[in-house]
């Protein structure tokens, strides 16, 4: 499954899509506590949390997370929609509590 495939289910409202769409997302990530996260977020990963800031991204890009989730209708301040389009991070958010975003990724990659 892919970035794009998100997209085209429009399960999640896009925050944040670079130019390309075409990474591959291996299995959902569930975390809010950021320094668990930078140690065991798996590569490839979609990242379904709740912490909307600048941190977040840059573990997110340290990690090398395919995208972010952001779950539970919190959302991104300006500076850091900006700061994900510069680094190219796919963004999305969604209301749905985080267990319930992880499985909506966990059932589209069965489906793949």
């Amino acid at each position: 499954m892919t970035v794009q495939t998100l997209i085209d289910r429009d399960i999640f409202t896009r925050i944040c899509i670079p130019s390309n769409t075409d990474r591959s997302i291996s299995v959902p990530f569930c975390c809010d506590l950021l320094s668990i996260a930078m140690s065991r977020a798996p590569q490839d990963c979609a990242w379904v949390t709740v912490m909307a800031n600048l941190n977040t991204l840059a573990v997110a890009a340290l990690t090398d997370c395919a995208c972010i989730i952001l779950a539970e209708g919190t959302a991104f301040d300006d500076v850091c929609r900006q700061r994900a389009i510069q680094e190219e991070i796919p963004v999305f958010s969604t209301t749905m509590p985080v267990f319930d975003a992880a499985l909506k990724i966990w059932q589209l990659l069965g489906e793949s």
